[in-house]
């Protein structure tokens, strides 16, 4: 099944490397191993370059942004908020309605399972939210 917008997300995937390769140090090599943590958690996943130079993940709608600062890369997950985050992973924008975000600073680990199982309840989540607008359309239809 080829995925949505593949031309676009080929495009999108060379400009993160390229934002990878140009960080070139522990920032490139974090958001290379999230980036590789969110293919890992979602093969589906479509790539995109947003905002001037975010590099994003969608499925059925955004998962999360990588965004990269001098002293943390941030992983903003959209509708965090509605997520269950039982390890407590999120630690940034804590305080808004919609998103939530992880920081991560130079030489922690990841916990990657937790990782994982947060962007697939994103994606859970999208995919839901779609089947319901999908379904309303097709009852306006009628």
């Amino acid at each position: 099944m080829k995925k949505s917008g593949a031309q676009d997300s080929d495009s999108a995937s060379r400009l993160i490397d390229a934002r990878v390769k140009e960080l070139g140090d522990w920032r490139g090599a974090m958001l290379s191993r999230l980036r590789a943590l969110v293919k890992e958690a979602d093969p589906e996943v479509v790539e995109e370059w947003k905002w001037r130079g975010i590099p994003v993940w969608s499925h059925d709608g955004l998962i999360c942004t990588g965004e990269t600062y001098k002293t943390v890369v941030k992983m903003t997950f959209a509708k965090g908020a509605a997520l269950q985050d039982p390890a407590r992973l999120f630690n940034s924008s804590l305080e808004g309605n919609v998103r939530r975000a992880i920081d991560f600073h130079e030489g922690e680990t990841i916990d990657e399972a937790a990782l994982k199982a947060l962007i697939r309840a994103a994606v859970t989540l999208n995919t839901t939210l779609a089947g319901a607008r999908e379904r309303r359309r097709c009852v306006r239809r009628r």
